[in-house]
């Protein structure tokens, strides 16, 4: 009888610890990964040696650096469980270190985009000269080009924050400049598909559905990567160019484009 209690005993230990490996295991598929305390890294350190976590933190930045190639935001969940791995407790100062060198060796900034979603990117650091603080205002990529003209008809077409346009207007603007979105382009491929998933992926844009829409009818936004990177100011000026008025002219979009919003500070973002 005492064999079989600590038999099942001995059962229901395990059953916990595999119950709480899930847990752990869909705390990192789901995101929700939570900062250790200053005391636990406190403590985390202390039982590392600094060259440790200076190669964990190199490995951190080298990761960063190679999703940024693609402009791919870094969520947070898939860094700890890629990444950092084991040194989760000492996540604070891992990602503390990684900022120090984008800034001082890279000249960049790491910003955290989406605090729900723990979505990272890395933009150019405000102390380098204003040219490169926008790097869309004058992009030379085809691809990028083409991002700006979208991002251009939806500021210039929606104003506010937090408001889209039809995607049909995208659509039949991009026609007007001999881009289809229903053919093959020769530069940007198919187009509807680097608009709608590549620049979406990318956080430029968003593609939402339109609520009470029969046919089904979607809104494209600009993204919380656009709004650290591309200077609306900037926008208006090209278009008072463009249509020989000045950029005053709009009022309502000079408003938002002169707002106290930082280009830097994400919407949402403390």
């Amino acid at each position: 009888m005492a064999q079989r209690k600590r038999l099942s005993a001995s059962q229901g230990s395990q059953s916990k610890r595999h119950s709480s490996s899930l847990r752990s295991q869909e705390e990192d598929e789901d995101g929700s990964f939570t900062q250790p305390s200053v005391s636990q890294v406190q403590r985390g350190l202390e039982k590392l040696t600094p060259t440790q976590v200076d190669q964990k933190t190199a490995e951190v930045v080298q990761y960063i650096l190679m999703k940024d190639q693609k402009k791919i935001p870094v969520r947070r969940a898939d860094l700890v469980k890629h990444v950092v791995k084991e040194y989760r407790n000492v996540y604070a100062e891992i990602i503390k270190r990684a900022s120090t060198t984008f800034e001082q060796v890279f000249g960049l900034k790491l910003l955290e985009i989406d605090p729900k979603n723990h979505l990272y990117i890395l933009v150019n650091n405000l102390d380098e000269p204003a040219p490169t603080a926008a790097p869309l205002v004058c992009p030379t990529n085809p691809k990028m080009g083409l991002l700006f003209v979208i991002l251009s008809v939806i500021f210039m077409k929606g104003g506010m924050r937090g408001s889209g346009v039809r995607e049909t207007l995208i659509w039949n603007t991009l026609r007007k400049l001999r881009v289809d979105p229903g053919q093959k382009h020769e530069e940007f491929g198919d187009v509807k598909k680097l608009v709608t998933e590549e620049f979406v992926r990318q956080k430029y844009l968003e593609y939402v559905r339109i609520p009470h829409t029969e046919p089904l009818e979607y809104e494209i936004r600009w993204g919380p990567r656009a709004d650290v990177e591309v200077s609306k100011a900037k926008i208006l000026e090209f278009m008072g160019q463009l249509y020989e008025q000045q950029p005053q002219s709009w009022t309502q979009q000079y408003r938002e484009a002169h707002s106290t919003h930082s280009p830097t500070q994400p919407r949402g973002q403390k």
